[in-house]
């Protein structure tokens, strides 16, 4: 019995009407959601980057050390000037003094250290930050942002290529793993799994001393051959083969363990009734992994993926330096050498934007591919 016309399109509108509403009722849980995740996120970055700020300081007591520095350089700068070598002690005194003072207005540093590091905290999650005292950025900018701004594009580019190589080299290794199921290619990645404990810096020190000094066919470390080869083309070559070794460190301190893991959810999910139900239809294989077993694991393998990520973005100091790789890890680790606060914070700064970044892109694609969270999110 079929409906008449008129009755056949109000039903038609009627659900046409009531999935506009799911729509919109799922996308205003979404961004509820994404803004409460956002503001706790924000809070979290806040904590540690005034924790940081305390720490770098140590409450206040690098600030009298700054102290003593300051009247030590401008004492020395006053004494080696030829033109103050006549004038009377007392005189002398009085003007190293005045500079001191000078320089202390400057810095802030008469001022309460508990009311400047409210104001480094709101300057600094502003990216407003500041002068470095020590160092400066290849073009002589003493400003921190410069410094940050000429560093991080060699982070993203080494960190982003290792990932996405790990990522999709285990995506594609685990589902041919789960396959094959208790072979020996199998079997090997089983075996060699405990060996991503060490991090990428200790495989580094290896390749280094193999591949740059026993058998010297890459470099040991930099960014780029010196002098800078010209044309573009000879310079990308030479930034590919200078990222080659960092870039199997990496891959050999995430590679066995991400294969292993994401093998055991394709093997959990390849065992379902649907999956068997999907194979007894005759469903090509190829259709069956991508329909029924990828899609349903996604969860857990971007959960895996960026965990891994946030593993690698605080190692990036030691490798970074193990390599000599310019990037935001060696910037970081060369300003607390050199105690330059202004810099530390900075760094600080950048790598919790970063690692809040991936945790929010975590939270909305679970919220995008399991609607249980965003209805959570939401309190529905």
């Amino acid at each position: 019995m079929t409906l008449p016309r008129s009755a056949q399109a109000s039903s038609d509108a009627k659900a046409r009407s009531t999935a506009r509403r799911s729509l919109a009722r799922d996308l205003r849980h979404l961004l509820l959601f994404a803004l409460r995740r956002l503001v706790g996120l924000l809070f979290t970055v806040l904590v540690g980057v005034y924790l940081t700020i305390v720490i770098a300081n140590m409450g206040g007591k690098v600030d009298e050390l700054r102290l003593v520095q300051i009247r030590s350089d401008v004492s020395e700068m006053v004494r080696a000037d030829p033109a103050f070598q006549d004038m009377p002690a007392e005189e002398r005194n009085t003007l190293i003094a005045r500079q001191v003072g000078l320089e202390v207005e400057r810095l802030r540093l008469d001022e309460p250290f508990l009311l400047r590091s409210f104001d480094y905290l709101q300057r600094a999650m502003r990216l407003d930050l500041g002068r470095a005292e020590q160092m400066h950025s290849d073009s002589g900018s003493r400003q921190v942002y410069d410094l940050i701004v000429e560093r991080l594009p060699a982070t993203l580019l080494l960190f982003g290529s290792a990932n996405l190589l790990v990522f999709f080299t285990s995506v594609f290794a685990a589902l041919y793993l789960s396959r094959r199921y208790g072979g020996a290619v199998d079997r090997s990645i089983i075996a060699l799994a405990p060996s991503s404990a060490a991090p990428g810096w200790f495989y580094g020190i290896f390749l280094i001393l193999f591949f740059a000094f026993l058998v010297p066919l890459l470099p040991a470390g930099g960014m780029v051959s010196v002098p800078p080869p010209e044309g573009r083309l000879a310079y990308a070559a030479s930034v590919l083969r200078h990222m080659l070794l960092p870039l199997a460190a990496m891959f050999l301190s995430s590679i066995f363990i991400s294969i292993y893991s994401w093998r055991t959810f394709f093997l959990i999910h390849s065992s379902e009734d649907y999956v068997e139900m999907a194979r007894a239809k005759g469903l090509p294989s190829k259709l069956i992994e991508r329909r029924y077993i990828l899609r349903p694991t996604l969860s857990p393998i971007i959960t895996s993926f960026l965990l891994m990520l946030i593993g690698l973005w605080s190692g990036a100091i030691i490798l970074e330096q193990v390599f000599n790789w310019p990037g935001l890890g060696s910037l970081l680790f060369q300003a607390i050498g050199h105690r330059d606060t202004p810099v530390i914070i900075g760094g600080v700064v950048i790598f919790a934007y970063l690692l809040a970044a991936t945790v929010f892109f975590l939270d909305i694609l679970y919220a995008l591919l399991d609607p249980r969270v965003r209805i959570e999110g939401g309190k529905q």
